[in-house]
């Protein structure tokens, strides 16, 4: 019997304070843990209008980072609740990636 994938549980707390660990000192600096969340709630928004995001399911999925870049980009600047440059947002996504790699969400193709 094939054994079945367990769910991965994502850790906010754990996750913002990683991703602000990842940043280089100046952008470290600009960055607050609120900028963070709001960014990873973003990221969920973007799965979820993907359908990238089940409940009850674990699977895999191809996340075509381009686009899920500017469709966060777009929000950032019409919900003007943050203020980052093109490369701080890429920065914070990729702290992200690196994380969910770590708690095993994410591989590398």
């Amino acid at each position: 019997m094939a054994k079945e994938k367990e769910a991965i549980e994502f850790d906010d707390t754990e996750a913002i304070n990683f991703i602000l660990n990842s940043l280089p000192e100046e952008s470290r600096a600009k960055i607050s843990d609120d900028d963070v969340q709001y960014l990873l709630d973003l990221v969920c928004e973007y799965y979820d209008s993907n359908n990238l995001i089940e409940d009850d399911a674990v699977g895999e999925a191809t996340i075509a980072e381009d686009e899920m870049f500017d469709f966060i980009w777009k929000l950032m600047k019409k919900e003007n609740q943050v203020n980052l440059t093109e490369d701080e947002l890429q920065q914070v996504l990729d702290g992200e990636f690196e994380y969910g790699k770590k708690i095993g969400i994410y591989t590398e193709e």
